[in-house]
């Protein structure tokens, strides 16, 4: 039996539902939240998602075999103040990145990480941000990407 090949594509508006579940199946992977805290989150996510892939400032790419989407990301562009780094008033945030467990090992998040960080420095963005799970970080970091003196308060 031959693998079919695995193309990768600009997410649309028709792609909300893929890229909620890949959204919740991440949040499961990095023991996030309970099921009902997830399930929250993945309905509230689906309004927004709709919202911001029809604005524009989502910007999502999937890679797809046979018709299935088996892995995806994107990158939510926000209104973020000016830094000395970055005089630009926006910000580039990676998030969604997803591969379906049977498609792991094979590169697809180095492939859709690709895409975003080049879609990213085509639209003048100077910086990007994400948070790394710890099955992401070792893809970032081959990429470049560096830790940052970020924290966090939970109310």
């Amino acid at each position: 039996m031959t693998e079919k090949t695995i193309t990768t594509r600009r997410a649309t508006a028709a792609d909300v539902e893929v890229i909620v579940s890949h959204r919740l199946l991440m949040f499961t992977d990095m023991g996030l939240g309970d099921d009902a805290a997830r399930q929250a989150a993945a309905g509230a996510s689906r309004p927004l998602m709709e919202s911001a892939l029809r604005d524009g400032w989502y910007q999502g790419w999937l890679a797809e075999e046979g018709g299935q989407v088996v892995a995806g990301g994107g990158v939510a562009i926000v209104p973020f103040p000016p830094t000395p780094a970055d005089p630009s008033p926006r910000r580039a945030w990676i998030l969604n990145m997803y591969t379906e467990p049977a498609y792991r090992q094979r590169g697809l998040a180095t492939q859709v990480l690709g895409e975003i960080v080049g879609w990213c420095r085509a639209h003048g963005l100077r910086q990007v941000f994400l948070h790394a799970s710890a099955a992401g970080r070792p893809i970032y970091e081959r990429a470049g990407f560096k830790p940052t003196s970020e924290m966090r308060l939970l109310l």
